[in-house]
């Protein structure tokens, strides 16, 4: 019971450092925007959530370098679901160069649901659900 989306993504002049690889922290962007276009296939949009009151903050993440990315690479970024979300949601992530079976960076991240206005965990609403329960009966 997982989905995996592969999500690609053009390395920018701007993302390297001085050496010539991609900064650490951009993958954390990297992270965010696989993992919002992986929840958009499912069904799931951010702006919805938010205009119902539910904001989805980080709580937890790991990186984790094995290789360094570098300038014009064409990489995926394949975010991995799990398990149902319950008051939170992990998700796993594999970075690799297009084409190429190399890991260059793993990561986790772990995310809450919360009533904005309360500040509160809660559970996710049926549509949050409903998405999870279609796409990990899908592999």
């Amino acid at each position: 019971m997982a989905y995996t989306y592969p999500h690609e993504h053009r390395v920018r002049y701007r993302e390297c450092d001085p050496m010539g690889v991609v900064y650490h922290t951009h993958y954390l962007d990297f992270f965010e925007v696989g993992r919002t276009e992986a929840l958009r296939h499912a069904g799931i949009r951010y702006r919805d959530l938010e205009d119902e009151g539910i904001i989805m903050p980080i709580v937890d993440v790991e990186v984790q370098y094995h290789g360094p990315a570098r300038y014009d690479d064409l990489l995926v970024v394949d975010v991995h679901f799990t398990q149902m979300p319950t008051v939170r949601v992990p998700i796993d992530y594999t970075v690799r160069r297009d084409g190429e079976d190399e890991v260059l960076v793993t990561g986790h991240t772990t995310l809450c649901f919360m009533d904005a206005e309360a500040r509160r965990p809660v559970r996710p609403p049926p549509v949050v659900r409903n998405a999870f329960a279609s796409l990990l009966d899908e592999e």
